[in-house]
């Protein structure tokens, strides 16, 4: 199962922040797979595109994205206090990672990968 309505809603003093992650996990090309994933540790997943698909929970939004080769791009809105929490769950996953969090300037604060 790749969607799924049942996760919390992002919080709205998140949706007015705007897109401050973007990311690539590395060797996996299906995005669908992946959003199984987060369907399974209680997130909601709606499909984006053909291929893509939307994640939420109250801390975190995202948008994955396969793109050629073996990688998914990732962008989205999440809390800043939460990074390296979004992190530990793809490690749990066992998805390989690069992270990037910027602020409202657009300017990198940080990175982390897994």
């Amino acid at each position: 199962m790749d969607t799924s309505d049942g996760g919390p809603e992002l919080d709205r003093q998140w949706i007015e922040l705007g897109n401050n992650v973007y990311g690539v996990l590395h060797g996996c090309r299906d995005a669908s797979a992946v959003a199984a994933r987060f369907v399974g540790a209680g997130w909601s997943s709606r499909s984006s595109s053909w291929y893509g698909y939307e994640l939420e929970t109250s801390w975190c939004q995202l948008e994955i994205e396969p793109i050629d080769g073996p990688d998914i791009l990732l962008n989205g809105v999440v809390d800043p206090a939460r990074l390296d929490e979004l992190g530990r769950l793809l490690g749990c996953f066992g998805l390989p990672y690069g992270l990037e969090l910027n602020d409202e300037n657009n300017d990198l604060v940080r990175e982390i990968s897994g």
